[in-house]
């Protein structure tokens, strides 16, 4: 998931959405871009140094490496979807926040899609994820047990979140989610950390003011996980950050949007021009053998 510039999210998350949803049709006279199955067909990364190009919701990465299925604090869920790949910013970054949780006496997180071997668009699932530098963590803090590979192929998190969206379950919501949230916002590199809108209320209610919180974004979905996002590292010059988080919290007038009228109903379809493009170069990190 990606946000855009202001004049984007004003119209709301669904043509936010929709817009880096929609497929890639090429201008006249321009090679059609590789479909996403492409991207997921290729099981390993692009050799070379890290190399990303390209933004969070468009792009791709050479040199992507692999998080470990298991480490000191953490586990990858759904192995098989063969999305742990990342940039080496991306596994230190998880392995930081994975060492901190357990210090803290949390259970191993369960560590969900980071990226494909060589980033791009993926056939279903997320909108970003596409330059190795965005990974989900699942809101799964009961103690228990280490569990093999194979049983964490189907995994059930509940939302954090009633039904209606307006307010956190209190029978679920507890002080160590806010604090796995507040360790990922406080990393190094950290540039965004996207929870449900309810979830971002709820800690208005206990952290507003704190800094760490203007990193902490509402977007729909992200009630039984969070989604880390890096800012490019340094020496990646073809990769592009997105405009910086507003100033302050954000526990005001932008965070009670997400609970009105307007943001619950989708607007009327907007006339758009052809969808963005992928760096030229990246059909020659999908191609490498």
């Amino acid at each position: 998931m990606r946000q855009r510039p202001a004049t984007l999210a004003r119209r709301g998350p669904w043509l936010a959405m929709a817009f880096f949803l929609a497929g890639a049709t090429a201008a006249p006279g321009q090679a059609a871009e590789p479909a996403a199955t492409a991207w997921a067909a290729a099981r390993g990364p692009a050799a070379g140094p890290p190399r990303i190009l390209g933004a969070h919701g468009l792009g791709c990465i050479a040199g992507a490496v692999a998080l470990p299925p298991e480490g000191p604090g953490w586990e990858v869920v759904r192995l098989s979807r063969n999305r742990f790949w990342g940039h080496p910013a991306l596994i230190a970054t998880l392995r930081d926040i994975a060492g901190r949780a357990r210090a803290e006496g949390m259970p191993p997180l369960w560590i969900g899609d980071l990226g494909q071997p060589r980033g791009g668009p993926m056939p279903w699932g997320h909108a970003s994820h596409q330059i190795g530098l965005d990974a989900d963590l699942w809101f799964a803090l009961a103690p228990r047990p280490p569990r093999p590979a194979a049983s964490r192929e189907q995994i059930d998190v509940p939302s954090l979140v009633r039904p209606d969206g307006q307010e956190v379950d209190p029978a679920r919501y507890t002080p160590a989610h806010a604090r796995l949230v507040q360790l990922a916002a406080e990393a190094p590199g950290v540039d965004r950390v996207f929870v449900n809108p309810a979830i971002k209320k709820a800690l208005c209610a206990t952290h507003a003011g704190e800094p760490w919180m203007r990193r902490v974004r509402p977007w729909r979905g992200h009630d039984s996980h969070l989604h880390i996002r890096l800012r490019c590292p340094p020496g990646q010059a073809a990769c592009q950050d997105q405009a910086p988080p507003p100033p302050g919290d954000g526990c005001d007038a932008s965070l009670a949007w997400w609970f009105s009228d307007a943001a619950r109903q989708p607007p009327a379809p907007q006339p758009q021009g052809p969808p963005p493009r992928l760096p030229a170069a990246c059909a020659g990190i999908l191609s490498e053998r």
